[in-house]
């Protein structure tokens, strides 16, 4: 996985490098100038601007320039505090004027022509490196050449949509201490567990309390989820419906009672591997008291989502720590408005931050969903999850991913790597729908393609 590191980590990782900067600078803008090449296709005749600003960024773009001339490219460099508000023509621009410890607002000169591609050293300049807001009028990368890990800027934020591609240069940096990565698939390979000749369904089985009047929907799409990822058992209850819920025809439905369902589900809970909690469940008071009993009392690993989330509330890091030794961990599933009934206020800019923030607090694992999601350990270790777009923003596609995380809970996987295996998974499986027109109910079906892909040698 890639690593990922704040501007203030990458600061210690660079002042602790053997090497003396010049050597740094030196790979550095010979990373940038091999991808000037990839972009110009081709070197005797092509111009290139670049925007160097007076420290390492404006030196790795100078050196790139430098590099770029003994090919044959002509170039031209500007000061990044003095350049023409309209830059000359160019067949390329390279953006070195700023880079991730940039303060202030920033405003880059326009390319002569539209569609002149800019590529962008560490980070576009003007976009926040911890926290990917921007600071002015940057410009938009097509090719953006960070070194040594990812930053953060890059993943949330406007830093995805102003980087373009993103590629991380090897420049020699050891980055073996960052608090953060990057899933992909071959650590989803990796974590995903393989099912031995003798095992049978309760191996990994899941108790799932979802759904109540009016709200099946919830309740069989978590479930459809839960089965299609693994699950060899789904048990579902929706407390207090007076109709079978509506639910794969694979899954066991169990009726509870409107009040006093807790205690129920805590005196069979010792058949399952795991326990899920939250969707279509409902906000009343009661809810609320029955959802504390059974986190507090569960001695399963346990995904807590949905409206569970909002009635724990501030309270899910007292809640938690009820649970006995043993019991398993505890991931929450929150999107930004879960979020703030859960800490007291939203996430704010810095994402990893507060992802962390919550975790420790909560002594939990937390799953932050967005556009770029990221789960947090209670160590503070962070895993971001880039394998989702825009088609998963509809209605059901979070009581999905609640069913995921249950049934790799239920097969073994700790809280963090479950949570983050599950929403690469989720990303995945949206990414193989159309372009329009997904549903939440698409998701599970599209669940196996995603595991016999990722697990083919």
């Amino acid at each position: 996985m890639e690593a990922i590191v704040t501007p203030a980590e990458m600061r210690a990782i660079d002042a602790a490098a053997p090497e003396p900067v010049e050597v740094l600078i030196a790979r550095a803008g010979a990373a940038v100038a091999r991808a000037a090449l990839d972009l110009l296709g081709g070197s005797y005749g092509r111009r290139v601007v670049v925007i160097a600003g007076k420290g390492n960024n404006g030196h790795d773009g100078r050196e790139a320039a430098r590099r770029l001339e003994q090919r044959g490219v002509r170039c031209r460099v500007f000061d990044a505090a003095d350049p023409p508000p309209d830059l000359p023509p160019a067949d390329l621009v390279i953006d070195a004027a700023y880079g991730t410890g940039f303060a202030g607002t920033y405003r880059a000169p326009r390319p002569a022509h539209r569609g002149v591609p800019v590529l962008a050293v560490d980070i576009p300049s003007g976009v926040d490196g911890l926290t990917g807001t921007v600071a002015g009028e940057p410009l938009a990368a097509d090719v953006t050449v960070t070194f040594a890990a990812l930053k953060p800027g890059l993943l949330v934020g406007a830093g995805p949509a102003l980087a373009g591609e993103v590629r991380v240069a090897d420049i020699g940096l050891d980055v073996a201490s960052a608090r953060a990565h990057l899933v992909d698939d071959a650590a989803l390979r990796a974590w995903l567990p393989v099912r031995p000749p003798d095992t049978h369904k309760w191996r990994a089985a899941l108790r799932l309390i979802a759904g109540s009047p009016g709200m099946g929907g919830a309740a069989r799409l978590a479930a459809g989820a839960a089965l299609r990822s693994g699950a060899g058992y789904v048990a579902l209850s929706s407390p207090g419906a007076v109709d079978r819920p509506t639910a794969p025809i694979e899954s066991v439905v169990l009726p509870l009672p409107a009040q006093g369902w807790a205690a129920e589900v805590l005196d069979g809970l010792d058949r399952f591997a795991a326990l899920a909690v939250g969707p279509g469940l409902g906000r009343s008071p009661t809810t609320a008291v029955e959802v504390a009993r059974l986190v507090a009392g569960a001695s399963r690993p346990t995904v807590v989502d949905g409206d569970a989330l909002t009635v724990l509330g501030p309270n899910a890091g007292e809640i938690v720590g009820h649970r006995g030794d043993g019991a398993g961990p505890v991931v929450l599933t929150p999107h930004d408005g879960e979020y703030a009934a859960l800490a007291g206020g939203p996430p704010g800019e810095d994402r990893f931050g507060a992802v962390r923030a919550l975790a420790e607090r909560s002594a939990a694992t937390v799953l932050l969903k967005g556009s770029t999601t990221l789960i947090a350990g209670p160590d503070g270790h962070v895993l971001a999850v880039t394998a989702g777009d825009a088609r998963l923003a509809t209605a059901g596609t979070g009581d999905v991913l609640t069913g995921i995380v249950g049934a790799l809970l239920a097969a073994g996987l700790d809280g963090p790597v479950a949570a983050a295996a599950a929403a690469h998974l989720h990303g995945r499986a949206g990414a193989l729908a159309l372009p329009y027109g997904l549903v939440a109910s698409d998701l599970a079906d599209l669940l196996p393609l995603v595991l016999s892909e990722i697990q083919e040698p």
